[in-house]
């Protein structure tokens, strides 16, 4: 609620000069307590109308506005957070943990949990989302026939959002996602699930430009980030990924008619028994689409099976491509600082197409070994350049 008493009361203390400074009273923050709309902290009781109408009464607040989730697990089923808000500012301090169902029949084919579509100025500080994936991971390890599972947490077509010490855990599908999104900042973020979860990206990016990712924790069993079309001016900083895929520009290409990615920068990432450090992939397959001004700079390497990897030959199953080559162009690409140990004898893998072979692929003081010997380096259509001491010996 608005505090319109502590308003007043400056306003009087003004009108008799008892006061020389006070805050403007139109630009008071007003703040909702999911508590005060119904919601239950007990983990069982299902809280989504709570949370929701206290959404719309920050949505349509004409000042800056908070929703506020104290301590204590909040059941919510899938919800959608709508935007077109009259408030510029809305502030979500989350000091609790937000429960998804149990049963992963309940949200089944949604593909989403929470979703913010469509807003403007909104920032998400503190809590922890409890996706309770495991039972749906199961069921899809085991070959059964299960729903696809949702997204913890997604922003669709929004802008200015700013995501700070969020923690997400055992989502069902993907943790973060942000698609036609614009001017987005990260940090302190940390997401956790099993090695062996299918599915479950840290941080998934595509359509969207200005995206600052910073100081973040992923450990997960798919992409810790990955890097969808349509992804421009995109920032890593500071990460630490593993377990997990790895940081992954792509798939690219599975679409003829593809937006590019370009100005993405990679910087002091550490990959710890990863499957991949720094990847691209394109799918197998004539596209329009491409990949060029990447940046991976001071990643360190420990066991990772795949330090450094293009891929353009992704065919999964070898369904719809073989025989195909990939249309996707990749350019001015460039690794500078990687060093660490990698798991496999091949450190180093450029599997260019041969319709458009990667080029300007700069490498910079690069240093990878395997059980304390040298490792080898694999290119096939692939061009570019090194400078300073490049261990594996470039192929390029």
């Amino acid at each position: 609620m608005e505090n319109k008493a502590s308003c007043s009361l400056l306003l009087l203390l003004a009108s008799l000069n008892l006061v020389f400074f006070f805050p403007s009273c139109s630009a008071s923050a007003s703040s909702f307590n999911v508590v005060s709309f119904g919601a239950k902290a007990d983990g069982k009781s299902d809280s989504t109308k709570a949370f929701l109408d206290a959404w719309a009464q920050a949505c349509g607040s004409a000042t800056a506005a908070t929703v506020y989730v104290p301590k204590g697990k909040f059941l919510l089923r899938n919800a959608v957070f709508a935007g077109q808000c009259k408030s510029r500012k809305i502030t979500i301090r989350i000091d609790g943990t937000l429960v998804a169902p149990s049963d992963y029949n309940v949200i089944g084919n949604s593909e989403y949990w929470l979703l913010f579509q469509q807003v403007n100025g909104v920032t998400i500080n503190g809590g922890i989302l409890d996706g309770q994936g495991t039972a749906l991971w199961a069921c899809k390890n085991s070959g059964k026939s299960c729903p696809g599972g949702a997204t913890s947490i997604s922003f669709m077509n929004s802008n200015n959002i700013v995501i700070n010490g969020l923690t997400s855990q055992n989502s069902q599908l993907y943790h973060i996602v942000f698609n036609g999104c614009n001017n987005v900042k990260m940090q302190g973020v940390r997401i956790s699930a099993s090695g062996t979860s299918p599915n479950t990206d840290g941080i998934h990016v595509q359509l969207s430009t200005d995206v600052s990712i910073y100081n973040t924790r992923i450990a997960t069993g798919d992409d810790c980030v990955s890097i969808g079309p349509g992804t421009m001016n995109l920032w890593i900083e500071n990460v630490q990924c593993g377990p997990g895929h790895g940081i992954s520009i792509g798939s690219l290409g599975k679409d003829l008619e593809e937006p590019g990615v370009q100005n993405v920068t990679v910087k002091t990432a550490t990959f710890t028994g990863t499957q991949n450090g720094v990847r691209i992939k394109s799918w197998g397959r004539p596209s329009n689409g491409f990949a060029r001004n990447i940046l991976f700079q001071h990643a360190v390497m420990t066991n990772v099976q795949n330090p450094i990897i293009i891929d353009q030959n992704y065919c999964p199953d070898n369904k719809n491509c073989p025989g195909k080559v990939s249309g996707v162009k990749i350019s001015d690409v460039t690794y500078q600082d990687v060093h660490g140990t990698s798991a496999t004898t091949v450190a180093v893998k450029f599997d260019c197409s041969s319709k458009y072979p990667c080029s300007r692929i700069r490498m910079e003081n690069v240093k990878l070994t395997y059980n304390n010997q040298p490792t080898s380096a694999s290119c096939s259509h692939a061009d570019g350049t090194t400078f300073g001491l490049v261990q594996p010996t470039s192929c390029l």
